[in-house]
């Protein structure tokens, strides 16, 4: 496989999989499992209203561009942004059909609210890094609106969640090129997990296949 092919590039929206889980990640992107839940489905239905493919829209000093696709090449990751928010600025970048020049925002869409570990941040810190790279800009701030709480949350995105993104993505590519599923320590989080009916959190914490069935067999 060619990696340098952007058809082959992995999915940015994996960062907050593989953070969540990498066992979980895994299935998803190296086995192509998938199983709908609640959560999935709301997130889903959260996304639509959110992305309106092609969609600009034009409010005074602010342009804001819907569902804009974007990439890496040095990272080899692909997404789409839900909103990117282009604010008026004369030290920012010149936009396609747009006199001025803008800063650029990422605007990240969930259907919870904050959570306790940063992969939201860090999901949001790859959308800016390709949009960097695309705009030849710097983006030191982007925004989280969770619905659960109605409220948008300022993120700084800084050089540590930069790094950690990139160190982040070459795991990633180290499982994907080796086609690995790991295992992983299970927790009371599997059971917030579409997939743990794929997954068998259970069947992994024994020490094996043929002890789990015998142990079954005895109940």
């Amino acid at each position: 496989m060619d990696y340098n092919d952007e058809d082959s590039y992995l999915m940015l929206s994996g960062i907050q999989h593989f953070q969540f889980c990498r066992r979980q990640w895994a299935l998803i992107h190296i086995e192509q499992q998938w199983e709908e839940n609640v959560k999935t489905v709301e997130g889903q239905h959260l996304h639509r209203k959110a992305d309106k493919p092609f969609v600009r829209e034009k409010r005074g000093d602010k342009l804001i561009v819907r569902a804009m696709p974007v990439k890496s090449n040095a990272l080899k990751i692909t997404g789409i942004c839900d909103v990117v928010e282009f604010i008026r600025d004369n030290t920012g970048v010149e936009i396609v059909d747009a006199e001025g020049k803008y800063a650029a925002y990422p605007v990240e869409y969930k259907r919870g609210k904050p959570k306790m570990d940063d992969s939201d941040i860090l999901q949001l810190t790859a959308q800016a890094i390709c949009l960097e790279e695309m705009l030849l800009c710097e983006i030191n701030v982007g925004y989280m609106f969770y619905y659960e709480i109605k409220h948008r949350v300022e993120v700084p995105l800084t050089a540590e969640y930069k790094n950690k993104v990139r160190s982040i993505v070459a795991e990633m590519y180290d499982y994907y090129k080796r086609s690995h599923t790991p295992k992983v320590k299970t927790g009371s989080f599997c059971k917030n997990c579409s997939l743990q009916n794929i997954c068998l959190p259970k069947l992994m914490n024994k020490r094996t296949v043929k002890s789990y069935i015998e142990g079954k067999l005895n109940e």
